[in-house]
């Protein structure tokens, strides 16, 4: 049976969430609603967990999650577990609360922590439950804006370090940040979650890859760890590459170095016999290219556009 990836080391920063079995209801009253905080509040102090956000639907929850301690399955099988007995004992019911596994996304927090926030506190304006944020009371919102005194369990000052140093202003603008998507389109910021997994730029994953994922092996039950650990050929970067840029082979050359010596993994005897060089001249190249890219920022995006389909899209 196919089964989630987690990811746990000391520090690592998730979105969590967790439905209903059958999409059911997991609050029935406002005393649930009550009950399930108080449950994020025991897990601050006993696991050493940091809540950052959190929103509680009807059907499931929303949380931004910090595990100084690397425990991550530890806490959830706390909330979800002690949540469930509650639920069930209350209501003489027996079996799943929850539907499956909860979901865990690992998230590079300095670019995405703030558009993970304001999505997750516009959950309920686009369920169309309420109009605005504030009016929903089951969500951390309240205290971000500065509504309600924040619990010593709910942590807020990291994403208000995003907004201003002084915490008057930072609500200020955090409020005007979230308003701002209001009655907006937009897209989900975790339309860019590689492999069910990871939610971060290439250069992210690919640390995550090295460092907590060297030793794990290929698992037909872990399809997300057959996904994160396809790697492309130089080949294929380069015929990439030079069909972004079909008008200007000279700067497709550039590029690919930049991409195949930054990104591919392979060698620089590897990577120079395909492009007809000797080693030192990808070196150079790489870094000459690195050197541009600090000044034109258009071809830096244009880059990393290119590196992220290339490396963090489904295969």
């Amino acid at each position: 049976m196919a089964r989630p990836l987690r990811i746990q080391f000391p520090g690592a920063f998730y979105h969590v969430t967790a439905r209903g079995n059958e999409q059911k209801n997991i609050y029935k009253s406002n005393r649930d609603r009550e009950k399930f905080l108080s449950y994020l509040e025991s897990v601050v102090d006993r696991y050493g967990v940091v809540i950052h956000v959190y929103c509680l639907m009807d059907n499931h929850y929303h949380a931004l999650i910090e595990t100084p301690k690397g425990n991550l399955s530890q806490i959830m099988r706390h909330i979800n577990g002690a949540y469930t007995t509650y639920f069930n004992t209350k209501r003489r019911r027996a079996g799943h609360l929850f539907q499956g596994r909860f979901k865990a996304i690992l998230v590079d927090r300095d670019e995405y922590a703030t558009t993970l926030s304001r999505y997750i506190h516009l959950n309920p304006v686009r369920a169309g439950m309420v109009a605005l944020p504030e009016e929903y009371p089951w969500s951390s919102y309240h205290y971000y804006v500065g509504q309600k005194k924040v619990p010593k369990w709910l942590t807020t000052d990291f994403i208000y370090g995003f907004f201003a140093e002084k915490p008057a202003v930072a609500r200020k603008r955090y409020r005007q940040f979230v308003n701002d998507l209001v009655k907006q389109e937009y897209e989900s910021p975790l339309k860019d979650v590689f492999a069910s997994t990871i939610l971060g730029g290439v250069e992210f994953v690919k640390d995550i890859q090295e460092r907590y994922l060297e030793s794990v092996k290929n698992d037909r039950n872990l399809p997300a760890m057959t996904e994160l650990s396809r790697k492309k050929t130089i080949a294929e970067i380069r015929a990439a590459i030079d069909k972004e840029f079909n008008n200007n082979p000279s700067m497709a050359k550039k590029v690919a170095l930049y991409v195949c010596h930054k990104y591919s993994g392979g060698s620089l005897k590897e990577i120079g016999q395909n492009f007809g060089v000797g080693e030192s001249a990808v070196s150079q190249a790489s870094r000459r290219l690195s050197e541009i890219l600090v000044r034109d920022k258009y071809l830096q995006k244009k880059i990393a556009g290119i590196t992220k389909e290339l490396f963090l899209s489904s295969v």
